[in-house]
This record gives structure tokens, sequence and C-alpha cells, in this order.
């Protein structure tokens, strides 16, 4: 059983940011993560984009569910461990490279089939990602967006976030997550927001 779950929508620059952070820590601790979906096109789906979001959301949305049904069927035919090195190829081509991932040809740098990549347009997918969603959901609550990360799944503390702007390295990994930790395990626990933020620096 894996450490830690990791809920993202490939889509999002800050479950990006943070999912490098995770990976981080992962390099420096015996830290298992098992990389699950949320799809932002999914638990936004009764909000009217022209009204509740800026132009393009709805495009971007759509991009990251295409994307997340892809992961979907390679966890189904590959294997969950799949998914963290596709999760990584296609978040440096859209978040670091400014791209938009080709699917079948990330698939097939990584030694998988690029037929997978036809996914990408199966609706029938969306049903594991909302039953990935849903599990994240009822563990948070509802008002939150992504990542969503549980620490000893499935009972042990889950939120939203952390949203960070870039990516720590080295002891300062570690030395944020055993912060987080820590404050995630308080029963009584509940938010530490503030607005002001700076611009985020994903890198690989």
């Amino acid at each position: 059983m894996a450490d830690v779950e990791f809920f993202f929508d490939p889509i999002c620059p800050w479950a990006w940011i943070t999912s490098r952070w995770v990976a981080e820590v992962r390099r420096q601790r015996r830290l298992e993560v098992d990389w699950r979906f949320i799809g932002l096109r999914i638990i936004n789906e009764h909000r009217d984009y022209d009204r509740d979001f800026p132009p393009n959301y709805l495009d971007l949305h759509t991009l990251g569910l295409r994307l997340l049904r892809v992961a979907a069927a390679l966890r189904a035919t590959v294997g969950p461990d799949a998914v963290g090195p596709y999760y990584t190829a296609i978040g440096g081509i859209r978040h670091v490279d400014g791209g938009v991932p080709d699917p079948a040809a990330v698939l097939a740098d990584l030694g998988y089939d690029p037929a997978l990549a036809e996914a990408a347009g199966d609706t029938s997918w969306d049903d594991v990602i909302r039953a990935d969603g849903d599990a994240a959901l009822s563990r948070t609550g509802r008002d939150v967006g992504t990542p969503i990360i549980t620490i000893d799944p499935p009972d042990g503390p889950s939120f939203f976030g952390p949203v960070i702007s870039r990516v720590p390295r080295g002891p300062a990994a570690v030395e944020l997550w055993e912060s987080v930790e820590r404050l995630a395990r308080f029963p009584g626990f509940a938010e530490l927001k503030r607005a002001v933020r700076e611009r985020p620096e994903p890198e690989r």
C-alpha cells in the first residue's frame, strides 16, 4: 500500500509544482506515492464556464480530462506504477515547455503502447476518473481543487494543497513535508491560507 495518494489534474500548474515537491521528497526518504486522478472538468461540470471562469478555462479543463483518460487507460492496462512517469512527461511538456502534450508520442517515448492515446476521446473512462475524484473529495469536502493529498490512505489525513509557487529542493523539501504532515495529522486543523502569492515557477 502506498504511503501517499496524490490526486492530480495534469492541466493545473499548482498541482504540478506540488507534485515536483513530492517527487523531491521521494528521492530523499522512503515514500511510495500512488498517483490518482481528479478531473477539474468533472468536478466543475455543474458550473457555467461562460459565467464563472476566464474564457480559456473550458478548453484547458477539457484538455486535462483528455489527458486523464489516457492515464486511466494506462493504469488499467499497465498498472499504477506507469501513471507517475506519464504525469512527469506530460506535465513537463505543458508546464515547463509551454506545449500541448501529444499522448501518443509520450507513451511511445515511455515504452508503452501509443494506441492507448485513443482513450483521450473515449468518455467511458470518465467514470474511472470520477470515482477517483469522488474518493478524494469524500475525504476533504467538495469546496477544494487540485491537488489533494492523502497520507497513509485511505484513512489517514487528507487535504487540498499545499499550494506552493516554487519547488523546494534538498533538505528544505523534507522540512516542508514534515511540517505539512504535522499540521495534517492534528485532528482539529482545517485551513491555513493567504491570498498574496508569488507567480508560479514550474520546473521538472
